[in-house]
């Protein structure tokens, strides 16, 4: 298998190719049966390496000496161990559905071919970010997928509000990755390696004192900011839902926004070493998981919840790596992987029998028209709201336990936050799929479920969503969390510098009693009100309570950073462009031509053609010269 791991990132990039250039040529069939088919080939061989793996350990490929200054050396190396391997399923395996999905989703798009040809190429990258031995290898897989998250996010760029959304998403990505890259010269100064193998045996066993750990993990961690959208980098993702529906379930659900919190976990041994940063990293993940839940819950757009919900369930993955939890938090990036995926397509399939439209207030009563999507979205709901025996409640129960042995402060407002994810999540399914149609009689009309190629992804995912969090069943349920054991190879070196009490039973089952009690109230609560009692969200026109308000505009979040950076900013390149630019600049350029010109307007009337004036003028000079030569003497 070691020779054959260099085809598994190859396979997509070389779909990107034969896609990108036969866009025009080839028909959609082929284009989609390309596209799908090297996916499928690279999860074939994702699998293999993760049995080769799971049965005899990491496996490293060399592909080629990359460059080296004296004794630093880099190398275009690959490393396959049970946390990249895992990694690899969950792009290759949810990636495959969801290029299937996109089959019937995009069918009707003129830019069909360029929109596989880009999915192609952000699985590829996607793949070098995870399979990178070093940290440089990383960062290519890390600006390549920031790269086609813009190209995606802005595929309908003739829409301003589109492309606008696109190019917010790329610069706020810039602004945590300059945070990594100086992070990476900060490793290079101090263990003269990027490589993992070199760093992370080194790191457990040097002095914080000597090795600025805080900086080099707070450096690190503003990168993975950036990319899984944390206070204060969060406002992008949101509005990323301007790309199409498979966009948003590849690569802001279930792989591109998890990157950050691989990189992390990767990078245990480091951040292990600094409490600060831990602490930090804590309070900004559970920050940023009320933050988004509270927007999440006055949201009328079907893809906004789920974009808000995303934000807030990558704050849950951040609270468990900050408490130590990276087994926890990795589990949820796993499960989250299933669950929101098929969340987004769900909505995607809603969409799609709506004739495009995305409010949910406009729709109602679909459970009946779209049997399939709604038995599937109800599956994902009840995973994400945490209630047994479904995925999201291992993970989550999880994280919340590491959450309390950590801080009690941070357990109630990450299971109060838990309750607003019910909440939300059942509004959406009940504004949805019950009561009666709000629509137009148009929309009515057309309401069908998606074709094959659009529910067997959905149908697959729910199945993942149910079994998936057997994977990590605790002992004190009598499992024995085949995940954590599979992951420990990784994590040793954070877990050997860590402090770690084990709960007692009987607060474990008290923990996972609380959770789920809170979400089933959540539930039923949403259920009386948007079910029993028939409320709809109030119109655009119409006015909300203050705090609805506030939640329903983000808390005006964007507008603060409007007038706080980008107002200043423009203010700043006017002032400039006025007096630095054109006064100072131009003025000094333009100045020294307009000089010129007049100088030389003024000695060409020297140039008079007469004889007499001219022996005058050498006469003058002569006598000048003189005087010269005589004051010199």
């Amino acid at each position: 298998m070691d020779k054959y791991i260099w085809l598994i990132p190859l396979l997509p990039l070389a779909g990107f190719l034969i896609n990108g250039v036969g866009r025009n040529i080839f028909s959609k069939g082929v284009i989609g049966f390309i596209g799908s088919l090297v996916i499928l080939i690279s999860f074939g061989l994702s699998l293999a390496a993760f049995l080769q793996v799971k049965s005899s350990g990491p496996i490293n490929v060399t592909v080629f000496d990359w460059f080296s200054v004296n004794a630093f050396k880099v190398q275009f190396a690959f490393l396959v161990d049970q946390l990249s391997a895992l990694m690899l399923l969950i792009i290759t395996g949810v990636g495959f559905l969801i290029h299937l999905y996109s089959v019937g989703y995009m069918h009707h798009d003129e830019g069909f071919g360029k929109f596989f040809s880009y999915l192609n190429l952000f699985v590829f990258f996607m793949l070098l970010l995870v399979l990178g031995s070093n940290y440089l290898v990383m960062f290519i897989g890390w600006e390549g997928v920031g790269l086609c998250s813009y190209l995606l996010i802005g595929f309908w760029y003739t829409n301003a509000d589109y492309a606008d959304a696109a190019k917010k998403a790329f610069i706020m990505n810039r602004i945590g990755d300059l945070g990594f890259i100086i992070g990476l010269f900060v490793i290079i100064g101090y263990f003269n390696s990027i490589t993992f193998s070199d760093i992370f045996p080194k790191a457990i066993h040097m002095n914080p004192n000597e090795v600025p750990f805080t900086l080099i993990t707070i450096l690190l961690f503003v990168g993975a900011v950036g990319k899984s959208a944390q206070i204060p980098l969060f406002t992008w993702l949101p509005d990323a839902m301007a790309g199409p529906t498979p966009v948003s379930a590849l690569i802001h659900a279930a792989t591109m926004v998890t990157a950050g919190v691989y990189m992390v976990a990767r990078s245990n041994a480091l951040f292990a070493m600094s409490p600060i940063t831990m602490n930090i990293i804590a309070v900004i993940g559970l920050a940023t998981a009320v933050l988004a839940a509270l927007i999440a819950l006055s949201q009328t757009d079907i893809k906004k919840v789920l974009a808000y919900s995303t934000v807030s369930q990558l704050g849950y993955m951040f609270l468990g790596l900050g408490v130590g939890a990276y087994t926890g938090a990795f589990f949820h990036v796993l499960t989250h992987a299933f669950f929101k995926a098929l969340l987004f397509l769900g909505a995607g399939s809603v969409i799609h029998a709506m004739s495009n439209e995305q409010d949910m207030r406009m729709m109602g009563g679909l459970k009946s028209k779209l049997p399939v999507t709604f038995w599937t979205m109800l599956i994902g709901t009840i995973a994400i709201s945490g209630i047994p025996p479904f995925a999201g409640f291992f993970s989550k129960d999880e994280i919340l336990a590491a959450a309390f042995e950590h801080s009690t402060t941070m357990w109630v407002i990450g299971a109060i936050t838990a309750m607003f994810t019910s909440f939300y999540m059942f509004r959406m399914l009940y504004l949805t799929f019950y009561g009666k149609f709000r629509g137009t009689s148009e929309q009515e009309h057309h309401l069908h479920e998606s074709p094959k190629t659009m529910t067997i992804p959905l149908i697959v995912l729910a199945v993942l969503s149910v079994v998936g969090g057997f994977i990590g069943i605790p002992e004190v349920l009598g499992g024995h969390h085949w995940l954590a054991s599979f992951l420990a190879p990784v994590f040793a070196p954070s877990a050997a510098v860590s402090v770690h009490k084990e709960a007692v039973a009987s607060t474990e089952y008290a923990l996972m009693a609380a959770s789920v009690v809170l979400a089933v109230i959540a539930l039923g609560y949403a259920y009386l009100r948007y079910v029993k009692n028939g409320h709809v969200p109030a119109a655009d026109t119409e006015e909300r309570p203050g705090p609805v308000s506030l939640s329903y505009h983000k808390f005006y979040i964007d507008e603060i950073y409007d007038w706080l950076i980008r107002k200043p900013l423009d203010a700043l390149s006017v002032f400039f462009y006025k007096v630095i630019d054109l006064l100072a600049i131009d003025g000094l350029v333009n100045g020294l031509g307009k000089l010129s010109i007049k100088s030389s307007k003024g000695l060409r009337l020297l140039q008079s053609g007469n004889v007499g004036f001219y022996i005058f003028m050498m006469v003058a000079g002569i006598i000048a010269i003189l005087i010269f030569s005589l004051v010199k003497i």
